[in-house]
């Protein structure tokens, strides 16, 4: 009798996963970070009642490699990390550190002072402060007091207001905060 050795489908099945394995280790994993696609950048956006405040988180990167435009209402920030090392220092064993440009563009809303932002640079983070415009600037209306019926929004010095003397409607006064 002879005896017939048949392949094991499983023999097969990890042949398969061990081939997809190293299709993406290839893929993500040994792929050196310097030739990357351009990585996402990321941000924190506050809106206060007298300005926007972007920030931007650039670790590593030199206030001199930051490219900040704004455009037609899109803010555009740019940063390259590039690699101080020379080639024949050494041989790497490990290579985690990211190393290339980071790209970011956000829609600003309306009523912004793009021309009197300023930025600062501090710790591996950039800060841009964008003013607001006057005319969206949140306001405060007040309104005036009334005594018996009728609005007091100035005296005339003999205790009576211009308001009720003349008939008028209470005035409303609007601040800006």
């Amino acid at each position: 009798m002879t005896i017939v050795r048949r392949p094991s489908p499983f023999g097969e099945l990890m042949s398969l996963r061990s081939a997809m394995d190293h299709l993406f280790e290839d893929s993500f994993v040994r792929r050196p970070f310097g030739l990357e696609p351009t990585a996402t950048l990321p941000l924190d956006v506050t809106r206060t009642p007298d300005e926007l405040i972007v920030e931007a988180a650039l670790p590593g990167i030199k206030p001199e490699d930051v490219e900040i435009t704004v455009e037609d209402g899109t803010l555009s920030i740019r940063g390259e990390l590039r690699e101080d090392r020379q080639q024949g220092e050494g041989e790497t064993l490990v290579q985690e550190i990211r190393r290339g440009s980071v790209f970011r563009s956000v829609a600003l809303p309306t009523g912004l002072e793009a021309d009197k932002a300023t930025a600062s640079f501090e710790n591996g983070v950039l800060t841009l402060r964008f003013p607001k415009a006057e005319s969206v600037k949140p306001r405060q209306i007040r309104i005036s007091p009334t005594l018996e019926g009728n609005a007091s929004p100035s005296s005339n010095g003999n205790g009576t207001s211009d308001a009720s003397r003349s008939g008028t409607a209470p005035a409303v006064t609007a601040d800006r905060k």
